[in-house]
Order: structure tokens, then C-alpha cells, then sequence
């Protein structure tokens, strides 16, 4: 491969004196946590708006979101719950935390979406919750879904952690009638380093899950009445403040993002041995928390000497998720009776994908399109230097 100077790509996370000002204005409130300050009830209100949800309450980070929701729908010891096998750990340890047994099935070869006929075939009487992850920013199918939910009787949580600002059908994420989780974490499309969201359709739920994440506390309560069980899952003011100001640019870096990735996916569609994310038309707005593509035919070890090589090359680039099946933290709590080979039979899609599947972070798709025509140009290069 040619030597070539390293493309730009923006830095990520972004600030400027929105985030700057929302810093010095909890900072002078004099009240730093919620109970007293005014930064994350004002972010929740902005959040929830923004999603088209009724109620949205802010958390520490997104693997509480998971928790703190599926506690909340009846998730524990006895039930069980239904994920995508290709996602990543978290979507299945939130529920094996609370005791439940999670039951993994496979995902659309092109979309890597939950498959949603596979999910349907692994509801039992048990199944609490089935949880689509919208992956990469690309919504699951939530009609067949729905459909599934209204017909059973189970819950559905959405895993949004890479959807923000995405829609299904024209709807937000908080307009299908969903329990919906999200992550704020670093590499995420708005960030406050960490943090997490659930958005709620009724106030009953989210009354339960406010009490759940404050220990179990009332918001009037002075003598230490705690109603029901719960942990400390609050999130502070001066991440709320940031994370008002990350929520005040989504909507323009999604335009941008969804323009780019028009560009880089056609490009590296054309690349002998490439096949990029699929889409589906119903997900009519793509928030494109990666930009994602598979070398069908490689090897894993082969993959992983090709995300290494485009790292040295200057891309930001990162090997797929592995199936959760296929790692020890999955067989911890929580596990199915069964073995991680049985899995993998279940669920070849996301054995492959998890095998020869690449993604690159988001802020290439934050790049001008010389970038993004350079990035597909690495990837070819590279693939073709194996």
C-alpha cells in the first residue's frame, strides 16, 4: 500500500461556548446535584420533547437506562429476556444483573438489526421484554415488532444508545408507545463523557423508575421514608448542562452524517470484498452512530489485521462487536441452558458479522468529503494489501 498523508476527521466529542456556559451556569446555582439544581430537570423536559416521549429521566450512564427500564417493566429472577445476539454486552448484563435469563437470537444479515421472526420464535411464557437495539443508529423493524408485542402480550424496550434523533416511519423514538433506553458515553452522538436516558409513555412507570434511581426516595421525603427498592443512578448537574448544549446540535451533525454516509457507502460498495450496512426505507432517518461494513470471506484474525492496518493509516477504526454468547462475561449470570456452539448455530448472522464485521466512528462521517472519499480509499487499498 501507497503511503498517503492520514485524512482529517474532526475531534470527537465537540464543545464551544455552549457547553462552556452551561458548565458556569450550574456551577453558580450553587446546587450540583438534582434535588437542588435545575440543569438536569431542564434536560430531561429538552430531551423528551425532542424524542416526541412524555416523560424522559436522566442516569448515570446507559447500561443503568437498560437496568433501571427493565426493572421497571417486571424484569427478574424467573423471566426472561429476548436480544439480539450481535449488540453490545450491555444489552444482555442489564438484564442478567436483575436475575433474569437472557435468551439471545439472531439479526438481519444486512440491516444486523434483530430479526424479528427469530425473536418471536423465542418467546416463551417467560418473556418479559423483547429488546430491539436500533444498530448503529439504524431503527429495528418496529412494525413486525409491534406486531409481535400486541400479539403476545411482551414488552418491548427499545436499546437506543446509537439512536438519538433517529425516526421509524415518520414517528420519533419516543412516539412508539416504547419504553426506550439511551447511552451518553463518550464515543457517543451527544456525550457528557457519561450518562444515560430513559424515556417513558406514562407517568406511572416513570414516577416508579424516578423513585428506583434515587435510592428508592420520594422527591419530598426529610425523614429517610424510602418506598421501594432501589440505587443511586442520579446524574449531575454539570453533565445535564453539557449534555443541553450536545442536544442543541444533533439535528445538524445527523444531516451532515446521513450526507456522508450516502457517499462513503456507495464508495465502499464498489470495493471488491466490501459490503456495507444495509438500510430500510421505513427508518426513514439514520442517526449513523457508526459507519459499518463487513469483509464477507474474511477470516476474524484477518479482519483484525485489517482494522489494525487502517488504524496505522489514520482511520478510527474498530472490529465489530463480538456475539455476547461468545464472550465469559455472558456465561456469568444469567445464561441459557445451553452452549455457546448451540448459539452460534441459532444465530449465524451475528456469528458472522461479529467475525468479519468493521466499523468506523461516527465523526468520519463528520469529515468533508474529501475525507470520506480518502477513507473509502484506505479501506481498498488496505483490503487489497491482505
Amino acid at each position: 500500500m501507497n503511503a498517503r498523508p492520514a485524512p482529517e476527521f474532526p475531534q470527537w466529542p465537540q464543545h464551544d461556548d455552549a457547553e462552556r456556559d452551561g458548565l458556569i451556569r450550574a456551577l453558580e446555582q450553587g446546587q450540583w446535584w438534582r434535588m437542588g439544581g435545575s440543569e438536569v430537570d431542564s434536560f430531561e423536559r429538552e430531551f423528551a420533547a425532542h424524542h416526541g416521549a412524555q416523560h424522559a429521566l436522566a442516569v448515570t450512564n446507559g447500561t443503568h437506562a437498560l437496568e433501571l427500564a427493565l426493572q421497571c417493566m417486571g424484569v427478574g429472577p424467573g423471566t426472561e429476556v429476548i436480544v439480539p445476539g450481535f449488540t453490545f454486552i450491555s444489552s444482555s448484563q442489564a438484564a442478567q444483573r436483575l436475575g433474569a435469563v437472557v435468551v439471545p437470537v439472531d439479526v438481519d444479515p444486512d440491516t444486523y438489526n434483530i430479526d424479528p421472526a427469530a425473536a418471536a420464535a423465542a418467546i416463551t411464557p417467560r418473556t418479559r421484554v423483547v429488546m430491539p437495539v436500533h444498530m448503529a443508529g439504524l431503527m429495528a423493524d418496529m412494525d413486525a415488532l409491534g406486531k409481535i408485542a400486541a400479539e403476545t402480550g411482551v414488552d418491548l424496550l427499545q436499546d437506543a444508545a446509537h439512536a438519538h434523533g433517529a425516526r421509524w416511519q415518520g414517528k420519533r423514538v419516543g412516539e412508539l408507545g416504547t419504553v426506550a433506553a439511551f447511552s451518553f458515553q463518550n464515543g457517543k452522538l451527544m456525550t457528557a463523557g457519561e450518562g444515560g436516558a430513559v424515556l417513558f409513555p406514562d407517568e406511572a412507570m416513570h414516577e416508579t423508575a424516578f423513585l428506583r434511581h434515587s435510592c428508592g426516595r420520594p422527591r419530598d421525603d426529610r425523614r429517610y421514608f424510602h418506598k421501594i427498592a432501589g440505587s443511586n443512578m442520579r446524574i449531575n448537574e454539570f453533565s445535564a448542562a453539557v449534555l443541553r448544549a450536545q442536544l442543541s446540535r444533533l439535528d445538524d451533525q445527523i444531516a451532515l452524517r446521513d450526507e456522508r454516509w450516502t457517499l462513503l457507502s456507495r464508495l465502499l460498495g464498489e470495493i471488491d470484498g466490501v459490503l456495507p450496512q444495509g438500510g430500510d426505507v421505513r427508518a426513514d432517518r439514520n442517526s449513523h452512530y457508526m459507519a459499518m461494513f463487513r469483509v464477507p470471506g474474511r477470516t476474524e484474525e484477518e479482519r483484525n489485521t485489517l482494522v489494525d492496518r487502517l488504524v496505522a493509516a489514520g482511520l478510527p477504526a474498530f472490529a465489530a462487536f463480538r456475539a455476547i454468547y461468545r464472550t465469559d462475561a455472558f456465561w456469568e449470570m444469567g445464561a441459557p441452558d445451553t452452549t455457546a456452539a448451540e448459539l452460534a448455530e441459532r444465530c449465524p448472522n451475528s456469528d458472522a458479522i461479529s467475525a468479519d464485521g468493521v466499523w468506523l466512528h461516527h465523526r468520519v462521517l463528520l469529515a468533508d468529503e474529501q475525507a470520506v472519499r480518502a477513507t473509502a480509499e484506505i479501506v481498498a487499498e488496505t483490503l487489497g494489501s491482505l
